[in-house]
């Protein structure tokens, strides 16, 4: 079952009241990246590549098409017993963008990052709402506590 909005800001940092939804909180933009050097994901482990942190202009990010890595604003924690989905606002969709986004265990605790997939040149500010987490019961084994745990804190 997927918890309300309530429930899911009670396990977030400082949120404004526009944020909480009745099904879920949405995340904000903290920062862009636009990714410099390869990675590479192999059996025994991962390399993240090298990332460049772009700067706002005008108070907005000018994102012409591509991919771009996108960290929120909000710390997340996903709380004992639960499961973490994130989607994006219709309005990326919308406007050709697409926020593409992995599950978040129970436990895992930072503020996290997705690619965003810009279809046609849009302008992003920060603090602008880009997706909405919600949590749903999960049963599991253990806890989240893998290497991205506490990232960006």
């Amino acid at each position: 079952m997927f918890k309300s909005g309530a429930f899911v800001a009670d396990h977030l940092g400082e949120l404004r009241d526009e944020q909480i939804q009745p099904n879920g909180v949405d995340l904000t933009l903290g920062t862009v990246f636009e990714q410099t050097t390869a990675g590479r994901i192999s059996r025994d482990g991962k390399t993240i590549g090298e990332r460049e942190e772009l700067d706002p202009e005008n108070e907005a990010y000018a994102l012409s098409t591509g991919g771009y890595i996108v960290r929120y604003a909000e710390r997340i924690h996903i709380p004992e017993g639960h499961i973490g989905f994130l989607y994006p606002r219709s309005s990326l969709l919308r406007n050709s963008c697409m926020l593409d986004t992995a599950v978040w265990d129970a436990g895992y605790e930072g503020r996290g990052e997705g690619l965003l997939e810009v279809h046609h040149e849009i302008e992003l500010e920060p603090g602008a709402r880009i997706a909405q987490l919600v949590l749903a019961d999960a049963d599991h084994v253990g806890e989240y506590d893998g290497s991205y745990q506490q990232e960006n804190l």
